[in-house]
This record gives C-alpha cells, structure tokens and sequence, in this order.
C-alpha cells in the first residue's frame, strides 16, 4: 500500500513527514511495525525454552559435559541480562527502528553461527553473542509499538502482540520438540537456522516499510556499568556453576569475586548522572519487595524449566514431542488469565494474587519432587498436570507483580522500574541454571557411589545401553538429583510468598510518596 510520502512502491526515505497524531509512523505503516515487533520478540521468547528441550541432543552431538550444558544456557542468559538495560537505552539515544535492526541482524547472525557450532565451547561463545543481540532487541520490540501507535490505539497493538507472541511461545517448543524427536541429534541446528528467515523477514519490514523515528532526548549510555555488571553476574554464576565439582576454595572465589565487583557496580551507578540503573528505585518498600519476590519465583521457575526437560529426556527416556508440551500450560494460562486477573489486581492490590499464585507454584514444584523422589514416571498422569497447576499459578502473579512494580514509583519512572525488573527476572534464571547444576550433581553423584564412573553425568544420554541394574541406578539417581532441585524451587516460591505478603500493597491500595519515605506507615 503507497505511503503519501513514498517515492515509490516499497521504499521508504530515511526522512519522512510525521503523521499529525504525535507518532513518526503513518496509520498505514503501523501493522509493519506489528509484525515486525511480535516476530523480533518471539525470536527472543521461543529461544530459552526450545533450547532447554534441545539441550540433551546438543550433549549428546557435541559431547559436552553438564557444566558446559550450563553454559550453553548461561552465555545466553549472561549477556542478555546483564546489557538489557543499556540495550534499552541504546533505542532511546540512536532511535529504536536503527537499533531494533541491529539487535535482530546481530542476533540472527549468532545464530547462523550457533547452528554450525563444531564443539560446546564455540557454542558457548555464540550464544553469548545471541544475548547480546537480544539485549537490543527484546526491549525494542515492544518500545517501537509504543512510539508508532498512538495512545488511543496502543493497547489495542499491544494485546495483539502479547497474544501473538503467547502463542508463538506456547507452540515453539511443541514444534521444536516434534522436529528433535523425528530426526537425528544434529536436528538441534536447524533451532537457531530458523532465526534466519523470521528475522530477515523482521528486519525486511523494518528497513523497506517503516520510517525511521528520531532518536529521544540525548543521553549517555553508562557502557561502564554494563562491563562491571557484565563482570559481576560472569564470575557470580561461574562460580555457582562449579561448585560441586571444583574445589570449595575455588567456587567461593569466584563467588567473592563476583560480589566485589557487584559493589564496584553499585558505587559507579550512585556517581553517574545517567545511571544504568536507578538505585533510587529501591527506596520505596514495595518496589524492592515485588524485586525480590520477581527474583525468588523466576530463580523457581527457570531451574524447572531448564532442568525437568533433562530429567524426562535422558533420564525417562520421555521422547522430545512430548516434553515440549510442559511449556504449553504456562504460555496459555498467562495468556488466558492474565486479563482478568490483573482487573481483579486493580481492585484487590496485588498482595493476595502475588501470595496466592507463589503458593500454587510452590505446591506444584512439591509435588514434582514428590513424584520424581518416589519414583513415580507418568507424564501424562503426573508431569503434565503439575505443570498445568504450575501455569496457573505463575497466570496469578504475572499481570499483579507488575501492577506492583509500576505503582510503586512515579509515572515518570515507570520504563525504569519495568527494565529493573526484566533485568531482575533474567538475573534469577541466570542463577537459577548455575547453581541448581551443583545440587542436581552432588545429589545425582552421592546415589551413584563408587559406580559413577560407570554411568553417564545427570541429564546425559547412554550412548550404549547399560546393564540393568546400572541402568536402574541411573534412573533413581536421576529421579533423586531433580527431587532435590524441586524441593528447593519450592521453598523459593514461598519464600516470595511472603516476600509479597509483607511488602505489597493490598486491598487495591498503592505506595504513596509518604510510605517510600516512611516504611513502617505501608499497609
């Protein structure tokens, strides 16, 4: 469809005229925007969960060990997690079309690198790179439709991408999952391959048929805090991810290491005038508390999510199709509820779901570990069941968590207190993989005795078929090594329970200037 301002049929001038309406794309642009923004955010989205399914084939293919299947995951999650912010700020300063572009470009060339990975380690090098494109992309993705829609029409766009990229989410790993299933281990390259044509299509629609947007208020991205954050969340998880298998003394250095350069980050943010992070934030009581409780319930939810697709893979022997159904609950129930109960957060504040949903994540982890330490292997009749209530508890949190952290500051720091979080959630799943590896390991390793030597590491394949009875050995200890991961996935949750019981505003009341300055007067 021709643009007034158009030279010709496709083409679209770096300067174009702005609509009258306060956004720099013209009505008839928009839904290239749309669509450009929910394929770059489930390109982000579909990555974590199909690689967890896909984890136990890259082992198998490249021969890695459980610390570089960590890492696989972790490089990723390292990247994206520590930058995700400057990458936020990064649309504000140079325009979110231009950086949007480079995100996605950056991205899908990791991946084209990733799918022909000869071994772990380059594997692990490229997906650092993929979070680094991420970093840009995911917050982009969502900033663009603000910026081309105008207000009246912004939720309408924004619910029709959250629903697209719900169920692009919801079905990426069933997809994934019959595709590792039906062919050979190698299949797993053809996961990041496919990153080629979604993204090409993404920045197609972004380069011919949208204009650019001028960048915001000029501002300095604080490159030093991301390299100390960077540093930081790099030594912290390494020195999670070893522990257990290296020496006591050289985990906890690492781990030292980590907080020392944390504290260096924290200094360096206090003296900036354009800070990475607004420590400020941090005042209010209910602000910190929905932190926490976001750090607590996502450290839960990414170890399951990255370590049950290991246990039912290698261990049951589950076929891939198959644990590609545990992500489905999730994405559909956040999807489903989270309308109604963010209406019913509006009224009620959002202490009672926040608690309430924790509780049904914890009860549902409980049961995980119930079920795998009594050696009970049903998936359709155990797994997925506790996976649906799982989905629904995490349909009760979401939509009032961020209720929580919205109304806890001013409106003019909302895009801040939102990218804390993100950040914060990721940070927990970056975490959660690193040192949830070291309690499945020691747990798996103390049931196999002197026979470990044996018997392949948790969440491998046999490359040949055991004995019987090593064969059962594997199982139970396999059965055991997650029970141990689950019961403390549990306790985090409640953890945020009362996290949230004890700091969220109830009874549809939010924080008030006066109750970040006077803690003790918050209800």
């Amino acid at each position: 469809m021709r643009s007034p301002c158009e030279a010709h049929e496709g083409a679209v001038p770096q300067t174009m005229a702005p609509p009258d309406d306060g956004t720099f794309c013209p009505r008839e642009r928009r839904r290239y925007v749309l669509v450009a923004a929910i394929l770059a955010s489930s390109l982000g989205f579909i990555d974590g969960s199909v690689v967890a399914i896909a984890i136990p084939a890259m082992r198998s293919d490249l021969g890695a060990s459980l610390i570089e299947a960590q890492w696989i995951s972790n490089a990723y999650a390292l990247t994206l997690s520590a930058l995700i912010l400057a990458g936020g700020a990064a649309g504000d300063k140079f325009g979110l079309r231009r950086t949007l572009i480079v995100g996605i470009a950056l991205f899908i060339g990791a991946s084209m690198v990733c799918a022909i990975a000869p071994d772990a380690l380059f594997l692990i090098v490229a997906r650092a790179v993929q979070g680094v494109g991420a970093a840009i992309m995911v917050p982009g993705s969502l900033a663009i439709i603000a910026k081309a829609y105008p207000k009246k029409e912004r939720g309408r766009a924004i619910g029709i991408w959250a629903a697209a990229s719900a169920l692009t989410t919801a079905l990426g790993p069933v997809i994934g999952g019959v595709l590792l299933s039906s062919f050979e281990d190698s299949v797993w390259r053809w996961i990041f391959a496919v990153n080629l044509p979604l993204g090409g299509l993404a920045i197609y629609f972004l380069a011919a048929k949208v204009p650019a947007d001028a960048p915001g208020a000029t501002r300095t991205l604080d490159l030093g805090g991301a390299a100390l954050a960077t540093v930081s969340l790099g030594a912290l998880a390494y020195g999670f991810t070893v522990f257990g298998t290296a020496s006591l003394p050289h985990s906890t250095a690492w781990v030292a290491a980590g907080f020392v350069v944390m504290a260096a980050f924290l200094v360096w943010e206090r003296r900036q005038n354009e800070p990475m992070v607004d420590l400020g934030l941090f005042a209010s009581r209910s602000f910190s508390g929905a932190n926490v409780s976001t750090f607590f319930l996502y450290f839960a939810l990414s170890a399951i999510l990255f370590y049950l697709p290991m246990l039912l893979i290698a261990g049951w022997r589950q076929s891939e199709a198959a644990t590609g159904f545990i992500f489905l609950p999730l994405s559909l129930a956040i999807a489903l509820l989270s309308g109604p109960v963010g209406r019913a957060s509006d009224s009620i504040g959002p202490r009672l779901p926040v608690v309430a949903g924790s509780l049904v994540v914890a009860a549902a982890f409980a049961g995980l570990a119930l079920l795998t330490g009594g050696g009970v292997h049903s998936f359709w009749f155990g797994i997925f069941p506790l996976m649906a209530l799982m989905g629904l508890g995490m349909a009760l949190v979401v939509s009032p968590l961020s209720t929580a952290i919205m109304t806890a500051v001013e409106d003019s720091e909302t895009g801040s207190a939102s990218g804390i979080n993100n950040a914060v959630a990721r940070m927990a799943g970056l975490f959660a993989v690193a040192a949830m590896g070291g309690v499945a390991a020691l747990r798996y390793a103390s049931l196999l005795g002197q026979g470990a030597g044996a018997v392949p590491s948790f969440g491998e394949e046999p490359v040949s078929a055991l004995p019987a009875d090593a064969e059962s050995i594997r199982l139970a200890a396999s059965d055991a090594a997650f029970a141990a991961v689950a019961w403390v996935t549990a306790a985090l949750c409640v953890v945020s329970a009362l996290t949230a019981w004890m700091t969220a505003p109830g009874s549809g009341r939010t924080e008030s200037a006066d109750d970040a300055a006077n803690p003790a007067s918050a209800e």
